[in-house]
């Protein structure tokens, strides 16, 4: 499928990033660099003014008594539930009508191209580049190890446009389907509505999003990779598969080293494992939140004492979402 984004690449944009492009081998990059910078762009207009403004009007006794880092924060997440409404309603809508993408083999799955699979690529990494240029501005409010997040996330998606695994962009940008749910669920947070009818129906939303796009069809998806990764490693296209059209790209010095192989194996290893581990933290902060109280509350102290000094029925403290 062509890319169907509006705008045409602009040339005097792709001629300026073809060097860039041309030294770390990312020959698709100038097709899409104006989408990625309209992307950002997007994202920093919603961040300001549009979300400081609409914040104010819809919720004035809320956001305008946050502090400085709590405003910061909530802008933010504004951005976060745009982008990952937006990038989860358009990978699906490439994954149902992109008829090219869906007939990809082993080869074109790793070396392969689809404009429409490129533009899914372009809007994640101009979501990353503005999350970038923000960290960085107040590093003092998100902190060295969000601004590494960004930084390698928004390589890995930059290596798409070499490209690496197209095919699968689609796919993992689908991680992000409770990523709504996980704004909203901030919201009530902040707006005092913790715990309520709202919150409990969102957090079922919430764990069951995740726990079926992130662990159970991410996992089949990250051994899907693995798979195609490890078979194609340190190795060349099939000299017949350069007459298709989806391995424009490829050419007899395509290949996928080692080194990026590992690494992105190893990131997605990562981030499978995080999942887990995430998942886990948001069981026990939901949980948390809709627990009586009694039984949050530990032993009267003569029970304690009876107990060798140890609550038994005491529910441990769990840190907020």
């Amino acid at each position: 499928m062509k890319d169907p984004f509006f705008l045409e690449p602009i040339p005097s944009l792709s001629r300026a990033v073809q060097p860039f492009a041309d030294y770390f081998d990312l020959p698709t990059l100038p097709y899409h660099i104006h989408e990625i910078l309209a992307a950002a762009l997007l994202y920093g207009v919603i961040y300001y003014p549009i979300s400081p403004i609409l914040s104010r009007l819809v919720v004035p006794n809320h956001y305008g008594k946050l502090s400085r880092k709590s405003q910061l924060n909530w802008d933010t997440h504004v951005v976060s539930m745009v982008q990952s409404v937006l990038i989860n309603a358009l990978a699906i809508w490439v994954m149902i009508y992109d008829e090219e993408r869906k007939s990809m083999d082993l080869e074109e799955r790793v070396w392969g191209y689809t404009g429409a699979a490129g533009l899914v690529q372009s809007l994640a990494a101009g979501y990353f580049l503005w999350d970038l240029i923000v960290t960085g501005l107040h590093v003092d409010v998100f902190g060295l190890g969000t601004l590494a997040h960004a930084i390698a996330a928004l390589i890995v998606y930059m290596l798409g446009f070499r490209p690496f695994v197209n095919y699968y962009g689609c796919i993992f940008i689908l991680w992000e389907l409770s990523t709504p749910f996980l704004n909203i669920h901030w919201f009530l947070d902040k707006l005092n509505m913790t715990g309520t009818r709202l919150q409990l129906y969102n957090g079922i939303l919430l764990l069951g999003s995740f726990f079926f796009a992130r662990l159970v069809y991410g996992t089949y998806q990250s051994v899907r990779v693995f798979g195609d990764i490890v078979q194609t490693m340190d190795r060349h296209p099939s000299q017949d598969k350069f007459e298709s059209p989806l391995m424009l790209y490829a050419h007899d010095a395509s290949t996928v080293p080692v080194w990026l192989g590992a690494a992105y194996l190893a990131s997605n290893l990562t981030l499978n494992f995080l999942n887990f581990y995430w998942f886990n933290k948001m069981i026990a902060a939901i949980r948390k939140r809709f627990e009586p109280a009694a039984k949050r509350d530990t032993k009267p102290a003569a029970v304690v004492s009876a107990s060798s000094g140890t609550s038994k029925g005491s529910t441990p403290r769990r840190r907020k979402a």
